[in-house]
């Protein structure tokens, strides 16, 4: 399989626009069964997975209709009075609900003259955590959802989507863990009570002299990501060279990148890629990308020794969520618990 790279030439590079780039599609409907592309397949995932960090799927089994039934459900949401978004907004001791256009900054140390916030409004959501359950003694990222009333069948698609995002995720992870030479159970057994979290994201039309327009450089804090790319395009990804390529996806396929978790498990063998949003379109994006994130008290640190250069880190998943939390204020900058927070420069 071929990853395509476009050229590194930089001053011939800021005269053309970012360049569009087709990945290998791969079809994974045979991965849940005994059919002889089973192998193949999982050989291309990790392929992927090894090269750019990043994979486009078909035949992951969510239907067409339930994809493009969420990205219509978005629009709704985002359509309500800002006075209704406003009552569910989010709070420093709250990480649910929505997030006013241009409220959140990347997760780094904080320059206050020349902070650049990003151009997007969200909606979050993570795992819906029963009332009563112990773990919200433990930890306060755990707690109810918020949703909008005024869209009466928010919940219910976006739980309904949500569980086939997880069937996803774990028959990907499994695979994942099978090819490090570890038990599929090793891993799937830190997602009891995740940290798994999803947003939904608004980037409204900006300007074409904006400095910024949509989404920082960054990193993802999950096991895996999945997305359903806007058809308008935007999703860029930076290769080992260190250029920006713009990813282009049929509008039935999903994308999955790794996060850094799995990167850690990995040893590197499997890495964790920056992207960035750029919606220099002529209309609004939507997207709403599920990150698979372990127990608040799972210790990330590396099942295999893959003998490459890659840093040795561990991540206690509650501390370093919190942490990314805190620092996504615009005052607030990161402290020296060591932790990369997903910004990049």
């Amino acid at each position: 399989m071929v990853f395509p790279v476009p050229s590194c030439n930089r001053k011939k590079q800021k005269k053309q626009k970012m360049k569009k780039v087709e990945l290998p599609i791969i079809d994974i409907a045979s991965l849940t069964s005994e059919d002889d592309r089973k192998r193949t397949v999982s050989d291309q995932l990790i392929e992927a997975f090894e090269e750019i960090g990043f994979a486009v799927l078909v035949g992951h089994g969510v239907e067409k209709k339930r994809l493009f039934g969420i990205r219509e459900l978005l629009v709704r949401v985002f359509n309500v009075p800002d006075s209704v978004k406003e009552e569910l907004s989010i709070s420093r001791d709250n990480y649910r609900g929505y997030i006013p256009l241009g409220f959140f900054s990347p997760n780094e140390q904080k320059n206050f003259s020349a902070i650049k916030p990003d151009f997007y409004e969200g909606f979050k959501l993570h795992w819906e955590c029963p009332k009563e359950h112990p773990v919200k003694d433990e930890c306060l990222l755990y707690g109810s959802n918020k949703w909008v009333s005024q869209v009466d069948d928010m919940k219910e698609m976006l739980l309904s989507y949500w569980k086939e995002c997880d069937r996803l995720t774990f028959t990907l992870l499994s695979h994942l863990a099978v090819a490090l030479g570890v038990e599929p159970s090793t891993i799937l057994d830190f997602f009891n009570e995740p940290l798994t979290n999803m947003t939904l994201l608004h980037y409204p039309v900006a300007s074409p002299k904006a400095q910024n327009a949509g989404i920082h450089p960054h990193k993802d804090i999950s096991a895996i990501t999945i997305l359903h790319p806007d058809p308008l395009g935007g999703l860029e990804i930076r290769t080992r060279k260190g250029e920006w390529i713009e990813i282009v996806c049929p509008p039935e396929a999903l994308l999955v990148n790794i996060g850094d978790f799995m990167e850690v498990w990995s040893g590197g063998r499997f890495i964790s890629t920056p992207h960035r949003v750029s919606n220099r379109s002529k209309g609004a994006r939507y997207s709403a990308p599920y990150f698979s994130v372990p127990r608040h008290s799972t210790l990330v640190k590396p099942l295999v020794d893959y003998g490459n250069s890659f840093e040795h880190r561990e991540i206690l998943v509650g501390e370093v969520s919190a942490e990314v939390w805190r620092t996504n204020w615009l005052d607030e900058s990161p402290s020296e618990s060591g932790y990369q927070l997903g910004a990049i420069s």
